[in-house]
């Protein structure tokens, strides 16, 4: 077997402080999302988003996400970030259409076909797989059948939805996804971080991920 080790990605989603950031960053996570979507609770506006941008050192992937925005919004946000996550119902040709790396949240209702979903979104960096709940675009906080996902798709899966620092770990043994991402499983309150249960979040995937290629070798 091969003794090749694939390390997970870990995205900390909706951060609203720079001390949260801080603690995403010292804690080992790859990526940081910023929710520019109006009717989250852990949304911040552009200036905002200027100001915790800026904090983020070299080698973090800024992450914006947008619900069926507008193009000069979206072309402004931009600016600060290093990529861009649609969660609404924006076409293959939207989301190519600003010149950014951009990956597409689809949100795993009943009949979903990720196969033909990975053909129409092909330009996508990666597809995030979520919870459905009717009328709500993501952060739900529920997990959903992670045996729905095929074994083998077109696209990199970065898996959301309900994950925490208690079953990550099984989710990423079920799973294999090429990243995780998380928000409400390490807060307080919606836009609130706790920096423990970060470091247990973070703690949590290296060692699923360790046992699973010391279990390959």
């Amino acid at each position: 077997m091969s003794n090749r080790f694939q390390r997970i990605r870990v995205k900390i989603c909706g951060l609203t402080r720079e001390a949260d950031i801080d603690a995403a960053v010292a804690a080992g996570a790859d990526a940081l999302g910023f929710v520019l979507w109006p009717g989250s609770k852990r949304a911040i506006d552009e200036a905002r988003l200027a100001e915790l941008a800026a904090r983020v050192p070299a080698f973090v992937t800024r992450v914006g996400l947008f619900v069926d925005q507008e193009a000069t919004l979206i072309e402004r946000a931009s600016a600060h970030l290093d990529l861009l996550q649609f969660h609404g119902d924006e076409s293959p040709a939207f989301c190519t259409s600003f010149g950014r790396p951009w990956i597409k949240a689809l949100r795993m209702r009943d009949g979903l076909d990720l196969p033909a979903m990975a053909d129409a979104y092909q330009e996508a960096q990666a597809l995030l797989l979520d919870a459905y709940r009717p009328g709500v675009p993501g952060g739900t906080g529920e997990t959903f059948d992670w045996s729905r996902i095929p074994a083998s798709l077109a696209k990199p899966v970065i898996l959301a939805g309900g994950l925490t620092p208690a079953n990550v770990a099984e989710a990423i043994r079920t799973v294999r996804p090429f990243a995780v991402d998380v928000s409400g499983g390490v807060e307080r309150s919606p836009g609130i971080k706790i920096p423990e249960r970060i470091d247990d979040f973070l703690r949590q995937v290296f060692l699923a991920q360790s046992t699973d290629f010391l279990d390959k070798t």
